[in-house]
């Protein structure tokens, strides 16, 4: 009992009660987006929720049932006041997003409501502001995502188009982390049953051929992560968008093709050669699939020095591109249908970087399918000669496709749009069909370290097995940083439970 000179003196922060206290914090944050809607949620996750619940609505002892939306005045813990009428839920953990006692303000999206209610949540005490990614983290850490799975909700809060959302939604569900954990799962029984026999293979009775069985599994294992790797970067282009680069001489339409992609003046556009000197970025939804389209500085001998690093950053982007798009005048064609093939050929090998040391026929199919000729300003030319140029293309090998195009008139458009939009569904592939795929360079380079590490096991298996297992153990480790999960118990349990090592 306090006497009546030894009281405290009163504070503006509540106590969280005894059965609440914990080593976690309380974190809350609005969950929702900023800006003004029509309503916003607010989430608060640790073992004080319970005690900010019945604070900030005035709820005694019983609380909403779990999972139950109920209706009530939010107020403001200390002085009562009156802040919104909202939902209000109660979700008990485990059973929560983060595993932990959570609970959710659904008020409404006025930016004064949502200040008032988050003020009045800061003033508890024990209760703080989360910090970036903070709910998150704690569900990672309940083992309620892993984190192949929190790289993917990241992804699917960020989709932009409707192939990103599909593949973020897959990564989410957990296939990748499935196929990382069976690898995962196999590597460790790989290890045990090394080290199983670098450990007891003379003391107890180990299996005969346990190492034939290990060597098929690594090699197996190997080639099942190498074809994964092999996906031409399908799954990273389709998260980061497809780089797509327009590049042609001066004058050809480069800019007008933009602003036609675009919809709108995004580069300026005039008669007189070389008014782009810098590369014109946009983002842009083509058939659901994200891309980043860049206009860069018409391919000549530049005049100054401003053209000339113009010219060298449109060349370095054209070498970085998944897909360029070369523009040509087609009133520079050759008025003689059959001599269109050779004349696009030379003007390719102008804009277009040239393969070094490499088999020509390779390349030549490189280019076709990594390239599409643009040629503009059709409406300039005579039907009759635009009908048989094309017939000419069509005909001749070792050109990419070519699709007549007036940026001016539209005409074309749709027939463009249609090989543009398979060419990029072609780069970036169906994220509902087969494998899942990389998504993240982080992940490619683990899973190339490991196949290095596999490597090292067929290197040492005939002269040191001891060397040999580490390069198991160090593929294992990677693919544990892939999915944030690592540990040297579960081995130990392989090795007692297959072998029985001991009894």
């Amino acid at each position: 009992l306090w006497s009546g000179h030894h009281r405290p003196a009163p504070v503006r922060h509540l106590s969280i009660p005894t059965d609440a206290v914990c080593d976690a914090d309380t974190i809350f944050a609005l969950s929702s987006g900023h800006g003004r809607c029509g309503v916003a949620v607010v989430r608060v996750s640790g073992p004080a929720s319970s005690m900010v619940l019945r604070n900030m609505t005035g709820l005694t002892q019983t609380l909403p049932p779990p999972r139950t939306a109920l209706l009530r005045r939010i107020t403001d813990p200390h002085t009562k006041e009156l802040l919104d009428r909202g939902l209000v839920l109660w979700f008990p953990g485990p059973h929560s997003f983060t595993g932990e006692d959570s609970a959710e303000f659904h008020v409404h999206g006025g930016p004064a409501v949502i200040t008032a209610v988050l003020q009045g949540l800061g003033s508890l005490k024990g209760v703080r502001p989360a910090e970036a990614g903070e709910f998150t983290r704690r569900a990672f850490h309940a083992g309620k995502l892993g984190l192949t799975e929190v790289e993917g909700l990241g992804d699917l809060i960020h989709a932009e188009t409707e192939a990103q959302r599909r593949q973020a939604l897959r990564q989410m569900d957990g296939e990748l982390g499935h196929l990382y954990q069976d690898w995962s799962s196999r590597l460790k029984r790989c290890l045990a049953h090394v080290e199983a026999f670098i450990d007891f293979s003379e003391d107890e009775l180990i299996e005969d051929g346990v190492l034939n069985q290990v060597d098929s599994s690594v090699h197996r294992l190997q080639t099942e992560i190498e074809r994964h790797l092999g996906d031409e970067r399908r799954g990273e282009r389709l998260r980061n968008g497809v780089q797509v680069v327009i590049a042609g001489a001066t004058n050809a339409g480069k800019s007008s093709l933009l602003n036609t992609l675009c919809q709108r003046p995004a580069a300026i556009v005039s008669p007189i050669p070389g008014t782009t000197r810098d590369v014109v970025e946009a983002s842009l939804d083509i058939g659901g699939f994200p891309v980043l389209l860049s206009d860069t500085a018409g391919l000549r001998d530049g005049l100054d020095s401003v053209e000339r690093e113009g010219v060298r950053r449109a060349r370095q982007r054209v070498e970085q591109a998944d897909l360029t798009l070369v523009v040509v005048d087609s009133t520079q064609l050759p008025t003689e249908p059959k001599q269109a093939p050779t004349f696009l050929q030379g003007y390719l090998s102008i804009v277009l970087p040239q393969p070094s040391g490499g088999n020509p026929e390779e390349g030549r199919e490189a280019t076709s399918d990594r390239v599409l000729l643009v040629l503009n300003k059709s409406d300039l030319v005579p039907e009759a000669q635009k009908e048989r140029t094309e017939r000419e293309l069509r005909e001749s090998l070792g050109l990419p496709p070519a699709c007549f195009l007036s940026c001016h008139t539209t005409t074309g458009l749709g027939d463009f749009l249609a090989v543009l939009q398979s060419r990029v569904k072609t780069l970036c592939g169906n994220p509902l069909s087969g494998a899942p795929s990389l998504t993240q360079a982080r992940h490619r380079a683990h899973l190339q370290q490991s196949v290095q590490a596999l490597s090292q096991y067929h290197q040492y298996r005939n002269h040191d097995l001891a060397l040999a297992a580490e390069g198991v153990r160090l593929a294992l480790t990677h693919i544990g940083r892939i999915t944030g999960r690592v540990g040297a118990e579960e081995i130990l349990d392989i090795v007692f439970r297959d072998f029985c090592i001991g009894k």
